[in-house]
């Protein structure tokens, strides 16, 4: 069968639809019971992500007649936390999320986010409660689940003998050298921090159950706290879960400090001018709702990579429909 003739075709089986239809009611159950309701926001806002790293999908629309610039969600992070903050209560959601030109074996630029958030629940029990998810959804493949903590320090030190809480640029350059990444990434310590834990800690993280990696760096944080290491070291407040050098979810002790957040979103922006990227509005409307949101938990965990996961799949197509280049 030629190309154009089996173009029409889903790049995934119709037992990988199956299975995500499977998955759908046990995430859904599983939130039932537990008292979470299940909500829905837009994906498309005025303000979209301000981190360097991430580029939002824009589009244009016209509201009332008047043409507007919008973004598609990165996450659907910002209007949940509105709704945190007008008393919804404890929240989930599963939705189509969107991250410009990311494609490759675990990519593509349009993908499915759970996301959810507990309020009065502090990190140590979002990872019980994400465990107890895991196995729902796991157990077929690897029996009882038994996630195992790692601080990101410690898994640099076990790997690479090297502290990335203290390393000056030059010292990761230095090491990057040593394992024979030779590039030139500018004066950016967080660029060689993330290549070298790309290449030489994810890869091996995971392998004898889930991994709930702890404590990143401060400039991490994003829309974490930061709080003291058990060393005196200031971390961020966050976990990210990894299963077989896959990283599937990514949790924070959310930040409540309006002028704490708006004060990253301006120094991102800042990094954004300097590296010739578009600056990016900031959304107002979470700042106002930072206030009035109880301390809560929040964790968004990638439904595709799950299936991929669970059903033992090496490649993001095999458990989507129709990649972008497809679609």
């Amino acid at each position: 069968m030629s190309e154009a003739m089996n173009r029409y075709q889903p790049t995934c089986s119709i037992d990988a639809l199956k299975a995500r239809a499977a998955m759908y009611q046990k995430i859904r159950q599983f939130f039932a019971e537990r008292g979470v309701l299940e909500v829905e926001t837009p994906i498309l806002s005025q303000a979209g992500v301000t981190d360097v790293h991430l580029a939002s999908v824009q589009v244009q629309r016209h509201i009332y007649g008047k043409l507007n610039t919008q973004y598609l969600q990165t996450s659907p992070e910002f209007p949940m936390k509105r709704l945190l903050a007008s008393g919804s209560g404890a929240i989930y959601q599963i939705c189509k999320v969107f991250r410009d030109d990311e494609h490759g074996r675990k990519h593509n630029s349009e993908f499915t986010m759970l996301e959810w958030y507990r309020p009065a629940l502090d990190l140590k029990g979002l990872m019980h409660e994400t465990a107890d998810l895991l196995e729902l959804c796991l157990s077929h493949r690897f029996g009882e689940v038994r996630p195992y903590l790692l601080s990101y320090k410690h898994a640099f030190q076990d790997r690479l003998e090297i502290n990335p809480l203290q390393a000056s640029l030059e010292q990761l350059k230095s090491v990057a050298n040593r394992v024979g990444l030779n590039l030139d990434l500018g004066d950016d310590r967080l660029v060689y921090m993330d290549l070298l834990f790309s290449h030489f800690v994810e890869p091996s993280l995971g392998f004898d159950g889930p991994v709930f990696l702890t404590d990143f760096p401060p400039e991490m944080a994003s829309l974490a706290k930061v709080k003291q290491d058990e060393d005196g070291e200031l971390v961020a407040a966050r976990f990210e879960v990894y299963i077989e050098g896959l990283e599937l979810a990514n949790a924070y002790d959310e930040l409540l400090d309006a002028d704490v957040l708006a004060a990253r979103f301006e120094a991102d922006n800042t990094e954004r001018l300097k590296q010739g990227l578009p600056t990016i509005p900031t959304d107002q409307n979470l700042l106002a709702a930072l206030p009035n949101m109880p301390e809560c938990s929040g964790i968004a965990l990638g439904i595709d990579r799950l299936l991929m996961v669970s059903m033992n799949k090496m490649k993001i197509d095999q458990v989507i429909a129709f990649p972008a280049e497809i679609a």
